[in-house]
């Protein structure tokens, strides 16, 4: 008889916990049965007792022939023709008298149908387990399928009531999805390269935004970028936030992936503002302009100030939408229907989820669905159904909200993407959404509500990162087809030309946080990589959209190996990059070609605040460092860090010899080193080179301090300067010339 230890330990393998793990510095962490506990019963299984254990365990075995067919199955275009196994629980000879018929539907509706008379039902396999009797057979489609989403439905008869419950018929619906080997890739970056522009939108300042940089600020700086030789603008997520400084606006701790923040709308660009003659709406009212102002000039932005302005000219608009387009069926009304319609279910939750948080922030004033009154935390219980119904215009609005915002992006997108190599705009998709939001309202039965995501121990995070968002239950998420997998890809892939997957370490394993235990207390769980990475490649080809897979940190044997055999491109910053375990930085030449390289990100120093310490003095004003030793001990590092790269620029040939050699010469980053940095990506051979516009014009404060919550501004700071002296800056100008110059024009070959 197993210890209750001993179940727990089996169990958990079963379900992908990981035993152990490494961290940065190369210490093993050994997991113990109280986490692993705890992490079994966030996956919503039962494990109080060694009953409750060892059923789970039998009932996992056993849930490949108690399912008949597996609820999905990836393979590989190349993997054909198909073979599907069928299981079934009969007697002995029962088989005899079987009758299978089973289709195969596209998604256009399209259906090959298929039967096995009795008598012809040939059995592979079978197996006695709990003292049942199951038998497999394996049914072949001949067919070639093209890639895409099938839906694969399979029944079977029998003359005698001899199926589980007395049945003579046994039905089941399974999702086939065949994918392509490899992520789309432009047909002009096979044997060419380019470069683009970093920028954090909400960060952009011109003379004509409301506070906050929206869709007519990148659009031109968008075009810009293409005018000065670049082949794309990478852009922050723009996934839903709250909006506000105490329940958000980080665009990696989104309410929603699905979905986007309507703060980056341009209010004045709307046809019912544009086209009202009601002053307190109209674009040229003063009063509004003035509010406007006063958002626009303050260092930090006021998202508060900013996303109230923009709702209350939002709801005026919408009642005018509402009278004039909705109910009249005007063209445009019946464009945001066909809106409306395609997005389906997912938009409506999305609209439903804003509507009930907006009711329970103003008569509760609290924020995120566990804290709502308990009958309106189940999204399909009675009291949100007669929610829905009587409030169904205030979640019309919201619905509208997403229609103008995917109006505007769609034009954005429109004014990119014209020269030879361009991408267009390079989306980001974040690792997760907060467990208070949408996302995790809805889809509740996927997410594991009780654990966070996050990271062990590393040289930023000593006592390691909780990023405070529920992980996807990996088997929860194979039995749901991957939809929500599915669907948030796609959602993101909209519009643009590449799409960087953060942390895309969290398709192979994620750090498990159990609520209640420390980020030291976590553990890895594996995800079925191999389906997940197949699906990325059929999105990615469908939408003509290339991938960037953020491969940084702590990460596993064969991930780089994996995503590069998926040619998704590797993610390469120059911090980072070191001939390990020596401290030198690798030269231009031994960069990978299936890659992006940069210097930094948002996470990170800007090259300005790395070379003065900026971020240092930040953490040490915070108390991040333990005592002054560590503190001088790490100054000391970043000294010797600042001369290895002038030794590096200067092996490279993109610094003059001449340049002084140390760094104590040289307080301050200058155009000319912040030139010859960026000139050394450019002589790597990686297909991508991104350049942070906030390296370039001098900006000394990264948006994002990590493991900080308190006392520094993240993602508030807005740009030093304004996107129309950008465009004119004498540093920008010389070394857009002199990337264009590197990479002949629009790119080279």
């Amino acid at each position: 008889m197993k210890s209750t230890e001993e179940l727990i330990h089996e169990l958990a393998g079963l379900y992908g916990v990981m035993p152990e793990y490494y961290d940065i510095f190369g210490n093993k962490h050994v997991i113990s049965s109280h986490t692993k506990g705890a992490i079994l019963r966030a996956m919503k299984l039962r494990v109080d007792t060694g009953e409750d254990l060892a059923g789970e365990i039998e009932g996992l075995k056993r849930a490949e022939w108690d399912d008949c067919v597996a609820p999905v199955r990836v393979i590989s275009v190349n993997e054909q023709p198909m073979t599907i196994p069928l299981c079934l629980q009969v007697e002995d000879g029962q088989e005899l008298d079987l009758s299978v018929s089973w289709s195969i539907e596209d998604e256009e509706g399209g259906r090959d149908a298929f039967e096995v008379a009795p008598g012809h039902v040939r059995v592979s396999e079978e197996q006695r387990i709990a003292g049942r009797r199951y038998v497999k057979m394996i049914v072949e489609d001949n067919s070639f399928r093209n890639i895409g989403y099938y839906t694969l439905r399979f029944e079977c008869r029998h003359p005698r009531p001899v199926f589980p419950g007395g049945k003579k018929k046994l039905a089941r619906v399974s999702r086939i999805i065949v994918t392509p080997d490899a992520c789309y890739f432009p047909p002009s970056l096979q044997e060419g390269r380019t470069w683009g522009v970093a920028v954090d939108l909400y960060s952009l300042r011109s003379d004509r935004n409301w506070g906050v940089g929206d869709f007519t600020d990148l659009g031109r700086v968008a075009e810009w970028v293409e005018s000065v030789g670049g082949g794309f603008v990478g852009i922050n997520p723009l996934h839903a936030v709250p909006n506000s400084r105490r329940t958000g606006v980080s665009p990696y701790y989104p309410v929603s992936r699905l979905y986007r923040n309507f703060i980056y709308l341009d209010i004045e660009k709307v046809q019912e503002v544009s086209e009202s003659e009601d002053l307190t709406i109209a674009a040229g009212s003063g009063l509004l302009h003035e509010k406007a102002a006063g958002l626009r000039d303050p260092e930090l932005i006021d998202y508060e100030g900013v996303a109230s302005l923009k709702e209350e000219i939002l709801k005026q608009a919408f009642r005018l939408f509402y009278n004039r387009h909705y109910k009249e069926d005007t063209l445009r009304g019946r464009d945001f229907r066909a809106y409306v319609e395609r997005e389906g279910e997912a938009l409506d939750d999305f609209a439903l989820y804003q509507a009930l948080s907006d009711s329970m922030s103003g008569r509760h004033g609290v924020y995120g669905w566990q804290s709502w009154p308990e009958e309106y935390r189940l999204h399909d219980g009675p009291a949100v159904k007669r929610f829905r119904k009587g409030n169904w215009k205030k979640i019309l609005y919201y619905k509208y909200v997403q229609w103008l915002i995917d109006e505007q992006l769609r034009t954005t997108a429109g004014r990119t993407g014209k020269c030879e190599v361009a991408i267009g705009l390079y989306h980001d998709l974040a690792v997760g959404a907060m467990g208070g939001g949408s996302d995790a309202w809805n889809y509740m039965d996927v997410l594991a509500g009780e654990a966070n995501v996050g990271a062990p121990p590393d040289d930023f995070s000593p006592g390691g990162q909780n990023w405070g968002f529920p992980p996807a239950i990996p088997l929860r998420l194979k039995k749901t087809g991957y939809e929500l997998f599915i669907r948030t890809l796609r959602k993101n892939m909209e519009y643009g030309g590449a799409l960087r997957i953060d942390h895309a370490l969290g398709m192979f394993r994620l750090f498990w946080i159990p609520h209640g235990m420390t980020a030291k207390e976590g553990a890895y769980v594996s995800y079925p990589y191999e389906d997940l990475l197949r699906i990325v490649a059929l999105e990615s080809v469908r939408n003509k959209v290339m991938i960037i897979a953020e491969d940084l940190g702590t990460i596993g044997e064969n991930v780089r190996e994996t995503l590069a055999r998926f040619r998704m491109l590797s993610y390469r910053l120059l911090y980072f990059e070191r001939n390990y375990p020596d401290p030198s930085f690798v030269p231009p030449g031994n960069y990978p070609e299936a890659a992006l390289c940069s210097v930094t990100t948002h996470d990170l120093p800007t090259l300005y605040g790395y070379w003065c310490c900026r971020d240092l003095y930040v953490r040490r004003r915070l108390g991040v460092y333990g005592d002054e030793d560590e503190w001088r001990k790490t100054v000391e590092m970043r000294n010797r860090d600042k001369a290895l790269i002038l030794s590096a620029l200067k092996s490279a040939a993109v610094l003059p010899g001449d340049y002084p050699s140390d760094p104590a010469m040289i307080p301050q980053m200058t155009p000319q080193l912040c030139l010859a940095i960026y000139s050394y990506l450019a002589d790597t051979p990686c297909k991508l080179v991104l350049v942070n516009l906030c390296d370039v014009i001098g900006a000394m404060d990264q948006q994002n301090l990590p493991g900080t919550n308190e006392g520094y501004p993240s993602w508030m700071r807005k740009m030093p300067m304004g996107i129309e002296e950008i465009m004119t800056d004498r540093r920008v100008s010389e070394l857009a010339a002199a990337l264009r110059k590197r990479f002949g024009g629009y790119g080279s070959r």
